[in-house]
Protein backbone atom coordinates (compact mmCIF):
# COMPACT_ATOMS: atom_id res chain seq x y z
CA UNK A 1 0.00 0.00 0.00
CA UNK A 2 1.64 3.29 -1.21
CA UNK A 3 1.09 6.97 0.55
CA UNK A 4 -1.06 8.90 -1.88
CA UNK A 5 -0.07 12.52 -2.88
CA UNK A 6 -1.78 13.93 -0.55
CA UNK A 7 -1.61 11.86 2.02
CA UNK A 8 2.33 12.92 1.43
CA UNK A 9 1.64 16.77 1.27
CA UNK A 10 0.12 16.53 4.76
CA UNK A 11 2.80 14.19 6.61
CA UNK A 12 5.61 16.18 5.31
CA UNK A 13 7.32 18.73 7.61
CA UNK A 14 6.02 22.42 7.24
CA UNK A 15 8.50 25.15 6.95
CA UNK A 16 7.57 27.23 9.70
CA UNK A 17 10.15 29.95 8.72
CA UNK A 18 8.15 33.47 8.24
CA UNK A 19 7.98 36.14 5.61
CA UNK A 20 10.93 38.06 5.40
CA UNK A 21 11.14 41.05 7.09
CA UNK A 22 12.37 44.82 6.50
CA UNK A 23 16.18 44.63 6.96
CA UNK A 24 16.45 41.57 4.80
CA UNK A 25 16.08 43.73 2.21
CA UNK A 26 19.18 45.18 2.74
CA UNK A 27 20.95 41.22 2.74
CA UNK A 28 19.15 39.72 0.59
CA UNK A 29 21.79 40.62 -2.46
CA UNK A 30 24.82 39.98 -0.44
CA UNK A 31 26.48 36.87 -1.42
CA UNK A 32 29.85 34.94 -0.19
CA UNK A 33 32.68 37.76 -0.42
CA UNK A 34 30.00 40.57 -0.92
CA UNK A 35 28.99 39.55 2.51
CA UNK A 36 32.46 39.18 3.81
CA UNK A 37 33.41 42.55 2.69
CA UNK A 38 29.96 44.69 3.80
CA UNK A 39 30.20 43.06 6.84
CA UNK A 40 34.19 45.20 7.55
CA UNK A 41 33.30 47.91 5.37
CA UNK A 42 33.09 51.26 6.92
CA UNK A 43 29.86 53.12 6.71
CA UNK A 44 31.06 56.07 4.99
CA UNK A 45 29.15 59.63 5.76
CA UNK A 46 27.30 58.65 9.16
CA UNK A 47 26.37 60.90 11.45
CA UNK A 48 28.83 62.32 14.55
CA UNK A 49 29.31 60.47 17.67
CA UNK A 50 27.33 63.89 19.35
CA UNK A 51 24.42 63.61 16.65
CA UNK A 52 24.32 60.62 17.24
CA UNK A 53 24.22 60.90 21.18
CA UNK A 54 27.18 58.21 21.37
CA UNK A 55 29.81 60.80 23.36
CA UNK A 56 29.31 59.12 27.09
CA UNK A 57 32.53 57.38 27.45
CA UNK A 58 33.51 53.78 27.40
CA UNK A 59 32.16 51.00 30.24
CA UNK A 60 35.15 49.88 32.24
CA UNK A 61 35.45 46.11 32.12
CA UNK A 62 37.34 43.10 30.29
CA UNK A 63 37.33 42.86 27.00
CA UNK A 64 39.00 40.71 24.39
CA UNK A 65 41.57 41.69 22.23
CA UNK A 66 43.03 39.23 20.17
CA UNK A 67 43.45 35.07 19.87
CA UNK A 68 45.94 33.40 22.35
CA UNK A 69 47.09 31.90 19.01
CA UNK A 70 48.02 34.94 17.51
CA UNK A 71 50.66 36.39 19.33
CA UNK A 72 54.02 33.97 19.47
CA UNK A 73 56.48 34.39 22.01
CA UNK A 74 58.81 36.76 20.95
CA UNK A 75 56.19 39.06 18.73
CA UNK A 76 55.26 42.27 18.80
CA UNK A 77 52.16 43.50 17.41
CA UNK A 78 50.08 47.21 17.04
CA UNK A 79 46.31 47.58 18.25
CA UNK A 80 43.96 50.35 19.04
CA UNK A 81 41.29 50.17 21.34
CA UNK A 82 39.02 52.50 23.45
CA UNK A 83 40.51 55.27 21.06
CA UNK A 84 44.16 54.32 22.13
CA UNK A 85 46.75 53.23 20.20
CA UNK A 86 48.35 50.24 22.05
CA UNK A 87 51.29 47.31 21.57
CA UNK A 88 51.32 43.73 22.49
CA UNK A 89 53.80 41.59 22.59
CA UNK A 90 54.32 37.85 24.92
CA UNK A 91 57.54 37.54 26.32
CA UNK A 92 60.08 34.73 25.96
CA UNK A 93 58.60 33.46 29.16
CA UNK A 94 55.29 33.08 27.53
CA UNK A 95 53.47 35.76 29.47
CA UNK A 96 51.70 38.96 27.57
CA UNK A 97 52.39 42.20 28.21
CA UNK A 98 50.68 45.50 26.86
CA UNK A 99 51.45 49.01 26.85
CA UNK A 100 50.76 52.55 25.60
CA UNK A 101 52.18 52.69 22.17
CA UNK A 102 54.20 55.37 21.86
CA UNK A 103 57.83 55.80 23.44
CA UNK A 104 58.46 58.70 25.44
CA UNK A 105 62.04 59.22 23.35
CA UNK A 106 61.10 60.33 20.34
CA UNK A 107 57.36 59.23 19.56
CA UNK A 108 57.96 56.10 17.75
CA UNK A 109 54.83 53.37 17.78
CA UNK A 110 56.32 50.20 19.71
CA UNK A 111 53.84 48.11 17.81
CA UNK A 112 55.19 48.87 14.52
CA UNK A 113 58.77 47.54 13.62
CA UNK A 114 59.21 47.34 17.50
CA UNK A 115 61.05 44.01 19.00
CA UNK A 116 61.06 41.57 22.20
CA UNK A 117 64.41 41.80 23.85
CA UNK A 118 63.91 39.04 26.25
CA UNK A 119 60.64 39.95 28.07
CA UNK A 120 61.15 43.86 27.47
CA UNK A 121 59.86 45.63 24.47
CA UNK A 122 62.53 47.23 22.51
CA UNK A 123 61.62 50.84 20.65
CA UNK A 124 62.42 50.06 16.89
CA UNK A 125 63.85 53.82 16.53
CA UNK A 126 66.70 53.81 19.11
CA UNK A 127 66.31 50.67 21.48
CA UNK A 128 64.95 52.50 23.90
CA UNK A 129 63.60 49.03 26.01
CA UNK A 130 60.40 48.80 28.54
CA UNK A 131 59.35 46.30 31.04
CA UNK A 132 55.53 45.75 30.95
CA UNK A 133 54.60 45.49 34.43
CA UNK A 134 56.88 48.54 35.86
CA UNK A 135 56.28 50.76 32.92
CA UNK A 136 59.61 52.06 33.23
CA UNK A 137 62.64 52.17 30.25
CA UNK A 138 65.01 49.63 32.10
CA UNK A 139 67.90 49.52 29.16
CA UNK A 140 68.93 52.16 26.38
CA UNK A 141 71.84 50.25 25.12
CA UNK A 142 73.72 53.35 23.61
CA UNK A 143 73.83 55.45 27.05
CA UNK A 144 75.43 56.03 30.35
CA UNK A 145 72.58 56.05 32.28
CA UNK A 146 68.71 56.55 32.11
CA UNK A 147 67.11 59.59 32.35
CA UNK A 148 65.40 59.67 35.95
CA UNK A 149 62.26 60.42 33.86
CA UNK A 150 61.66 57.54 32.74
CA UNK A 151 63.35 54.73 35.70
CA UNK A 152 60.01 55.78 37.04
CA UNK A 153 56.92 54.57 35.93
CA UNK A 154 56.42 56.83 32.32
CA UNK A 155 53.81 55.01 30.29
CA UNK A 156 50.75 53.13 30.89
CA UNK A 157 50.71 49.50 31.84
CA UNK A 158 47.45 47.47 30.84
CA UNK A 159 46.09 44.49 33.04
CA UNK A 160 46.30 41.24 30.62
CA UNK A 161 44.94 38.01 31.24
CA UNK A 162 44.28 34.52 29.28
CA UNK A 163 41.17 32.98 29.37
CA UNK A 164 39.10 31.13 26.83
CA UNK A 165 41.47 31.02 23.50
CA UNK A 166 41.85 34.64 24.49
CA UNK A 167 43.95 37.47 25.48
CA UNK A 168 41.90 40.32 27.65
CA UNK A 169 42.80 44.06 28.51
CA UNK A 170 41.14 45.10 31.39
CA UNK A 171 39.76 48.93 30.55
CA UNK A 172 38.88 51.56 33.23
CA UNK A 173 39.10 55.30 32.61
CA UNK A 174 40.84 56.05 35.40
CA UNK A 175 43.57 52.90 35.74
CA UNK A 176 41.27 51.05 38.32
CA UNK A 177 42.74 47.96 39.16
CA UNK A 178 40.42 44.58 38.26
CA UNK A 179 37.15 44.68 40.04
CA UNK A 180 36.03 41.18 38.84
CA UNK A 181 38.16 38.08 36.78
CA UNK A 182 37.08 36.80 33.47
CA UNK A 183 35.22 33.68 33.55
CA UNK A 184 36.61 30.65 32.12
CA UNK A 185 34.14 28.74 30.01
CA UNK A 186 35.01 24.66 30.29
CA UNK A 187 33.77 24.07 26.45
CA UNK A 188 36.54 26.58 25.29
CA UNK A 189 39.49 24.11 26.59
CA UNK A 190 37.19 21.10 26.08
CA UNK A 191 39.12 18.55 23.39
CA UNK A 192 35.53 17.18 22.86
CA UNK A 193 34.51 20.50 21.62
CA UNK A 194 35.72 21.65 18.20
CA UNK A 195 38.69 24.62 17.57
CA UNK A 196 37.02 28.05 17.31
CA UNK A 197 35.12 28.70 13.83
CA UNK A 198 35.58 33.01 13.97
CA UNK A 199 33.41 35.05 12.31
CA UNK A 200 34.42 39.01 12.14
CA UNK A 201 32.50 42.15 11.66
CA UNK A 202 33.15 46.19 12.53
CA UNK A 203 30.17 47.63 14.06
CA UNK A 204 29.09 51.58 13.46
CA UNK A 205 27.37 52.56 16.08
CA UNK A 206 27.12 52.06 20.28
CA UNK A 207 28.12 49.21 22.31
CA UNK A 208 25.62 49.88 24.71
CA UNK A 209 22.93 50.20 21.98
CA UNK A 210 24.68 46.18 21.06
CA UNK A 211 24.23 45.32 24.61
CA UNK A 212 20.55 46.40 24.82
CA UNK A 213 19.32 44.19 22.42
CA UNK A 214 19.84 41.22 24.68
CA UNK A 215 16.78 42.57 26.52
CA UNK A 216 14.60 43.82 23.83
CA UNK A 217 12.52 40.73 23.26
CA UNK A 218 10.27 42.63 20.61
CA UNK A 219 12.91 42.99 18.16
CA UNK A 220 13.66 39.25 17.79
CA UNK A 221 9.95 38.93 15.91
CA UNK A 222 10.53 41.78 13.70
CA UNK A 223 14.39 41.84 12.96
CA UNK A 224 15.02 38.29 12.91
CA UNK A 225 11.63 36.77 12.16
CA UNK A 226 10.97 34.01 14.91
CA UNK A 227 7.60 32.60 15.15
CA UNK A 228 6.79 34.16 18.17
CA UNK A 229 7.31 36.68 20.52
CA UNK A 230 9.85 34.69 22.92
CA UNK A 231 10.07 34.57 26.67
CA UNK A 232 12.67 35.02 28.89
CA UNK A 233 13.79 34.59 32.89
CA UNK A 234 15.78 37.34 33.83
CA UNK A 235 19.51 36.86 35.50
CA UNK A 236 21.29 40.18 37.05
CA UNK A 237 23.91 40.04 39.85
CA UNK A 238 26.62 42.78 40.87
CA UNK A 239 28.65 42.69 37.70
CA UNK A 240 26.52 40.49 35.36
CA UNK A 241 23.29 39.98 33.37
CA UNK A 242 21.76 36.65 31.66
CA UNK A 243 18.68 35.52 30.41
CA UNK A 244 17.07 32.45 29.06
CA UNK A 245 15.38 33.35 25.70
CA UNK A 246 12.60 30.99 25.10
CA UNK A 247 11.18 30.40 21.52
CA UNK A 248 9.80 28.32 18.96
CA UNK A 249 11.69 28.51 16.46
CA UNK A 250 11.26 28.19 12.35
CA UNK A 251 13.09 25.68 10.24
CA UNK A 252 12.63 24.19 7.16
CA UNK A 253 10.94 20.73 9.05
CA UNK A 254 8.57 22.75 11.22
CA UNK A 255 8.83 24.93 14.28
CA UNK A 256 10.88 23.47 17.15
CA UNK A 257 11.49 24.62 21.05
CA UNK A 258 14.64 26.22 21.59
CA UNK A 259 16.41 28.52 24.40
CA UNK A 260 18.70 30.75 23.96
CA UNK A 261 21.03 31.25 27.21
CA UNK A 262 23.28 34.63 27.17
CA UNK A 263 25.42 35.62 29.65
CA UNK A 264 27.50 38.49 30.56
CA UNK A 265 29.81 39.37 32.96
CA UNK A 266 30.71 43.41 32.87
CA UNK A 267 30.38 44.88 29.11
CA UNK A 268 32.96 43.05 27.35
CA UNK A 269 32.23 39.06 28.18
CA UNK A 270 29.82 38.04 26.70
CA UNK A 271 29.13 34.28 25.75
CA UNK A 272 25.75 32.38 24.52
CA UNK A 273 24.76 28.72 24.61
CA UNK A 274 22.01 28.05 22.24
CA UNK A 275 19.78 24.46 22.51
CA UNK A 276 17.34 23.40 20.55
CA UNK A 277 18.30 22.95 16.69
CA UNK A 278 21.64 22.39 17.73
CA UNK A 279 24.26 22.54 20.76
CA UNK A 280 26.14 25.43 20.21
CA UNK A 281 28.68 27.89 22.41
CA UNK A 282 29.01 31.05 20.98
CA UNK A 283 31.68 33.30 22.66
CA UNK A 284 31.00 36.78 21.61
CA UNK A 285 33.92 39.47 21.46
CA UNK A 286 33.10 43.24 21.23
CA UNK A 287 35.88 45.54 22.31
CA UNK A 288 35.18 49.40 21.55
CA UNK A 289 37.72 51.04 19.14
CA UNK A 290 35.92 54.31 18.99
CA UNK A 291 32.85 55.60 20.74
CA UNK A 292 31.02 54.73 17.05
CA UNK A 293 32.86 51.67 16.21
CA UNK A 294 32.96 48.54 17.75
CA UNK A 295 35.29 45.36 16.57
CA UNK A 296 33.06 42.35 16.97
CA UNK A 297 34.02 38.66 16.68
CA UNK A 298 31.57 35.76 16.80
CA UNK A 299 33.66 32.25 17.79
CA UNK A 300 32.04 29.02 17.92
CA UNK A 301 32.48 25.78 19.01
CA UNK A 302 30.63 22.57 19.23
CA UNK A 303 30.67 19.30 20.12
CA UNK A 304 32.43 17.41 17.75
CA UNK A 305 30.86 14.12 17.68
CA UNK A 306 27.93 16.69 16.32
CA UNK A 307 29.50 19.34 14.00
CA UNK A 308 31.46 16.35 12.52
CA UNK A 309 28.88 13.69 12.49
CA UNK A 310 25.62 13.21 10.38
CA UNK A 311 24.40 16.30 12.45
CA UNK A 312 27.38 18.24 11.00
CA UNK A 313 25.13 19.97 8.56
CA UNK A 314 22.85 21.01 10.82
CA UNK A 315 25.39 22.21 12.85
CA UNK A 316 26.91 24.29 10.39
CA UNK A 317 23.48 25.35 9.14
CA UNK A 318 22.94 26.94 13.00
CA UNK A 319 26.31 28.83 12.85
CA UNK A 320 25.46 30.48 9.24
CA UNK A 321 22.04 31.37 10.79
CA UNK A 322 23.27 33.23 14.15
CA UNK A 323 25.69 35.14 11.67
CA UNK A 324 22.89 36.13 9.68
CA UNK A 325 20.90 37.04 12.72
CA UNK A 326 23.76 39.36 13.78
CA UNK A 327 24.17 40.88 9.99
CA UNK A 328 20.17 42.22 10.55
CA UNK A 329 21.09 43.60 13.77
CA UNK A 330 23.91 45.61 12.35
CA UNK A 331 21.84 46.82 9.43
CA UNK A 332 20.32 48.69 12.76
CA UNK A 333 22.93 49.33 14.43
CA UNK A 334 25.27 51.27 12.06
CA UNK A 335 23.23 53.83 12.04
CA UNK A 336 21.15 54.17 15.06
CA UNK A 337 21.81 56.89 17.66
CA UNK A 338 21.26 56.59 21.75
CA UNK A 339 18.21 57.83 23.12
CA UNK A 340 18.38 59.10 26.60
CA UNK A 341 15.02 59.05 27.70
CA UNK A 342 13.37 56.55 25.27
CA UNK A 343 9.25 55.98 25.00
CA UNK A 344 8.57 52.25 26.55
CA UNK A 345 5.52 49.90 25.53
CA UNK A 346 4.74 46.42 27.18
CA UNK A 347 6.39 44.05 25.87
CA UNK A 348 9.83 45.92 25.17
CA UNK A 349 11.53 43.67 27.73
CA UNK A 350 12.89 45.43 31.12
CA UNK A 351 14.96 48.17 29.16
CA UNK A 352 14.93 50.76 32.24
CA UNK A 353 16.33 47.50 34.22
CA UNK A 354 19.20 47.25 31.96
CA UNK A 355 20.15 51.00 31.60
CA UNK A 356 20.09 51.27 35.71
CA UNK A 357 22.13 47.87 35.66
CA UNK A 358 24.63 49.01 33.02
CA UNK A 359 24.91 52.43 34.41
CA UNK A 360 27.49 50.83 36.80
CA UNK A 361 30.02 50.42 34.10
CA UNK A 362 30.11 53.99 33.50
CA UNK A 363 32.62 55.46 36.13
CA UNK A 364 32.48 58.45 38.01
CA UNK A 365 35.77 61.02 38.34
CA UNK A 366 36.65 59.57 41.59
CA UNK A 367 36.42 56.01 39.68
CA UNK A 368 33.58 53.98 41.46
CA UNK A 369 30.74 52.76 39.66
CA UNK A 370 28.11 55.70 37.96
CA UNK A 371 25.40 52.95 39.12
CA UNK A 372 26.13 53.23 43.19
CA UNK A 373 28.62 51.33 45.53
CA UNK A 374 28.97 47.47 44.16
CA UNK A 375 31.02 45.00 45.62
CA UNK A 376 33.44 43.17 43.58
CA UNK A 377 32.22 39.69 42.26
CA UNK A 378 34.79 37.18 42.12
CA UNK A 379 33.85 34.20 39.65
CA UNK A 380 35.19 30.83 40.37
CA UNK A 381 36.88 29.08 37.19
Amino acid sequence: MTMSDTEKEKSAPVDARVPPVAVWQVLEKLKGQDLIDWRVAEVKNRPSVKERNLDMGFPFGWYPVMLSSELEAGVVKPLRYFSTDLAIWRGMDGRVRMLDAYCKHLGAHLGHGGRVSGNLIECPFHAWRYDGEEGVVKEIPYARAIPPQVKRKCTRTWHVEEANRWIWMWYHPQDVAPLWEVVELPEASDPEWTDFEVYEWNVWGSLQNMAENGVDFAHFQFIHGTANMPKAEMRWSDWGRGADVRARMGTPQGEVDGCISFDTVGPGQNWTRFTGISETLLVACLTPVEQDHIHARFCFTQPKAQAEGPMGGLARAMIKDICKQFDQDKVVWDRQRFEPNPIICDGDGPIPQFRRHYSRFYAKPDGGPEGGKVEPLKVAS
